[in-house]
Parts: C-alpha cells; sequence; structure tokens
C-alpha cells in the first residue's frame, strides 16, 4: 500500500510539516495517528499506518523531528538512537501535542491516536492533552513516567515488552498505577517488538498487541462521545 505525501500546520507555530496518509480501500472507519519512534518516518512507522489502514481506518503518520532535520531518519544503530535521542531533547512536549492535533483534525471522526517506542509516550501525551481522541493505545513508551503529572482524558491501553531492558519494571508499575483503568499488557519480548528490524521483533506478540489495539479501537468507536 503506498501512502499519499501530505503537508499538516501546527498551531504551536505555524510550521508546516510533512506526513504519511493511507487510506482503506472503502469509507474509513474513523482516524488512527500513528506515531514514529525515534527514528523518524521509518518504513517500519509506513507500515504499521498501513495496517490500520488495511483495517478500515484512514491512518496518518506525522514526521515530528522535521523541525530538527528535514526528511529526518536515523538508523537503529548507536548512532542513530544517538541521533534520535538528540531530537527528542529538541523536541519539546508542547509541540508534539500541537503537531498531533493537526494530524487528528485531518482525519475523520472518529479518530483515534497510537504509537511506538517514544511514540508511545507521544499517544499517552496525545490522551491528555488533544482534543477529539477517542482512545489510544501506547507500544513501549519508556517516557510515560514523565507525564505522569495528570491523568488521561481518552482511554488508554499500554503494551510493554516483559524483557524491555530500558523500562524496568518499576517503571511499568508506576504506570499501572497512576492509571489503574487502563489495560496493560506485558509481553514475551523485549523493546521494539513491532519492528521488523529489530533484534527484539516478535512476530507473535506484535499480531496479539495489534489485535487487541484494533478491538481496544472498536469499543470505543460506539461507546459515546469524543474526549
Amino acid at each position: 500500500m503506498t501512502p499519499e505525501q501530505i503537508k499538516l500546520k501546527s498551531s504551536h507555530d505555524g510550521f508546516v510539516f510533512p506526513a504519511l496518509k493511507h487510506s482503506p480501500p472503502s469509507k474509513p472507519l474513523g482516524g488512527v495517528v500513528v506515531i514514529q519512534e525515534i527514528f523518524g518516518l521509518t518504513p517500519h512507522i509506513a507500515e504499521m499506518s498501513a495496517a490500520f489502514a488495511e483495517a478500515g481506518y484512514e491512518a496518518i503518520a506525522p514526521a515530528l523531528f522535521e523541525r530538527v532535520e528535514k526528511g529526518f531518519l536515523a538508523e537503529p544503530d548507536a548512532a542513530g538512537v544517538a541521533k534520535g535521542r538528540a531530537a527528542v531533547t529538541a523536541t519539546p512536549w508542547d509541540q508534539v501535542a500541537a503537531d498531533i492535533q493537526a494530524a487528528i483534525d485531518a482525519l475523520p471522526k472518529p479518530c483515534f491516536v497510537t504509537g511506538f517506542c517514544w511514540g508511545g509516550a507521544a499517544a499517552w501525551l496525545a490522551a491528555q492533552r488533544c482534543k477529539q481522541v477517542r482512545a489510544a493505545s501506547c507500544f513501549y513508551g519508556r517516557l510515560i513516567t514523565n507525564l505522569l503529572d495528570a491523568p488521561t482524558k481518552a482511554p488508554v491501553m499500554l503494551h510493554y515488552g516483559a524483557r524491555d531492558a530500558s523500562i524496568p519494571p518499576e517503571d511499568i508499575e508506576r504506570v499501572r498505577l497512576a492509571a489503574p483503568n487502563a489495560p496493560l499488557y506485558l509481553y514475551d519480548a523485549g523493546h521494539g517488538f513491532c519492528r521488523k528490524a529489530s533484534a527484539d521483533y516478535d512476530a507473535a506478540s506484535c499480531d496479539l498487541a495489534l489485535s487487541r489495539t484494533l478491538n481496544w479501537f472498536a469499543r470505543w468507536r460506539a461507546a459515546g462521545e469524543d474526549a
């Protein structure tokens, strides 16, 4: 499935930035914002966006590090991780929330948000701060623990790898206590278990997490008004 290249405009600073859009073959069930890892709009993120389109949603994956570097991409190696982490440091949460809102505004409703790695934390942020988020699903978001100052306004589902060395069990427990009503799942996998290029890729865990996410979105699609 080939994505459409679109442009979005942030209310944070008027910045215009690119995004990938995947459209379903028939009338969309709603929209999904798919938020990148620290590595940018990689083939993995395009693949995840396409998966939601194949499930019936219009999906947009915004390029959230475009201010850091035009066409930002980083390799999943030590240098790429350092580059990605520097981009995270240079990208404030207020800006991230506004950029995600621009993607939400461009999608049919009801609208959902999901994200992977850094994007998992950004999806939590969207459930806290953005308008018209029906529900969110956060994949191995290490930085969610930095965002526990306020509850989410939209229902959230959480996915973690039980063997993820970058997210200690006590951090997962902090998130569980902060969101006691949020379904939280542990998988027999490490970090990045949905990214095929990762040594931690685990097809069974990824398929199960995506299935749970789609069921979660279906539940809330028919459950009332937008947050």
